[in-house]
């Protein structure tokens, strides 16, 4: 028999995770379908930003969350989730759309007012910045949620700062993942220590990507932001040199992360490019949302669920094919610089799509494996 209130109590990451990545599968091709005229129902995926927007709200906030959330009660969790799915009907617009607006709204204001508090304690000012700093993502979610209702809202302007501020996420999360594992297999297999979490390299990231979505406010703010995200991604790309990658050629589940963190790098640098030179910036910054987030992304989402069915992580074989679909995907869409290139965005929505429908796949096989393992079954 269970115990009464263990047994109420579910991993959050086990069924937001699945949850996401069958959406981040999905979202894609239909916002293209909706660009194309082929889904006009569409509405609120027309545009760039309804996609952009989609993909933060509905993606990035339901990754964080299952991350960072840990157990919660049955009610709370499918509380959630109701919430969640509700917001996503905003994709079809008409009627549902006021109600998936305060759905969204009352999600990332959950999220943020369960996580946050949780880092105000740390004794570390490294660490009291993620609390702060998840909340200005759930914040910016739901400051977007204007666009569906606000003519001449700044919508790109403040997709871009959510972008940024996920940037920092990312490297502070990216860094914090990837260091002790890293540590634990040269450990193991070298008899002695990595670089771990480079403390001093970590604080100066923290600083210029905290810095650097606010200064797009400032007059002639972008070029500022350029010079910082070029230093960044400098920083980014010697943090990774510390990592040793070539010391873990044997080990696709710790290369996948690095492989994540590199693009942050290439996302940082082809940003900093596009403000002086002829791509667009909306284009430049796909090295990070489809790059660094989804390679990122499906490495946190797999070693978690590998890890909590008490399997070591390298027993899991999809990192690499992850790594060269979400690379596929993130040349594909950074070749297209106009809304004609229709082929070279299906392509790099169909490499997206089967990355994410893999994460999916495998995470149900981990999250049975999981759940027998502690049913001791």
């Amino acid at each position: 028999m269970f115990n009464g209130l263990k047994a109420e109590r579910i991993p959050a990451w086990q069924v937001l995770f699945p949850l996401a990545a069958l959406h981040a599968a999905v979202a894609v091709p239909l916002s293209l379908g909706a660009m194309y005229g082929m889904l006009p129902w569409l509405t609120p995926l027309v545009t760039p930003a309804g996609h952009a927007r989609e993909l933060l709200s509905g993606f990035a906030l339901a990754v964080i969350a299952g991350y960072l959330l840990g157990p919660l009660g049955r009610r709370q969790l499918w509380g959630l989730v109701a919430l969640w799915a509700l917001g996503r009907l905003g994709m079809a617009g008409g009627g549902w759309l006021g109600i998936a607006s305060l759905a969204d709204a009352l999600f990332a204001a959950i999220v943020a007012w369960w996580i946050v508090p949780r880092f105000a304690a740390a004794k570390k000012w490294r660490n009291r910045v993620l609390g702060p700093l998840i909340g200005v993502i759930c914040l910016v979610a739901v400051v977007t949620l204007g666009m569906r209702y606000i003519a001449g809202w700044p919508t790109f302007s403040l997709l871009q700062q959510g972008v940024f501020w996920l940037v920092l996420l990312m490297t502070f999360m990216g860094g914090r993942l990837i260091a002790p594992a890293v540590n634990g297999y040269f450990k193991r297999y070298f008899h002695k220590s990595g670089a771990g979490v480079q403390p001093r390299l970590e604080a100066a990231l923290i600083f210029l990507l905290g810095v650097l979505p606010l200064t797009l406010w400032l007059p002639y703010g972008r070029f500022i932001a350029a010079l910082l995200a070029l230093v960044a991604g400098v920083l980014v790309a010697y943090r990774i040199r510390g990592f040793a990658p070539w010391q873990c050629r044997k080990r696709p589940d710790l290369l996948a992360p690095m492989a994540g963190y590199a693009w942050l790098a290439a996302g940082l640098w082809l940003y900093a490019v596009a403000v002086v030179g002829p791509m667009p910036v909306s284009t430049a910054l796909h090295g990070v949302t489809v790059g660094a987030l989804g390679t990122l992304s499906s490495s946190v989402m797999l070693r978690q669920a590998v890890s909590r069915a008490k399997v070591r992580p390298d027993s899991e074989r999809v990192f690499l094919p992850l790594v060269l679909l979400f690379a596929g995907a993130t040349v594909l869409r950074l070749m297209v610089w106009s809304p004609g290139s229709s082929a070279a965005l299906w392509a790099a929505a169909l490499c997206w799509s089967a990355a994410w429908l893999g994460v999916a796949w495998r995470l149900r096989y981990w999250i049975i494996a999981a759940r027998k393992r502690a049913s001791g079954r």
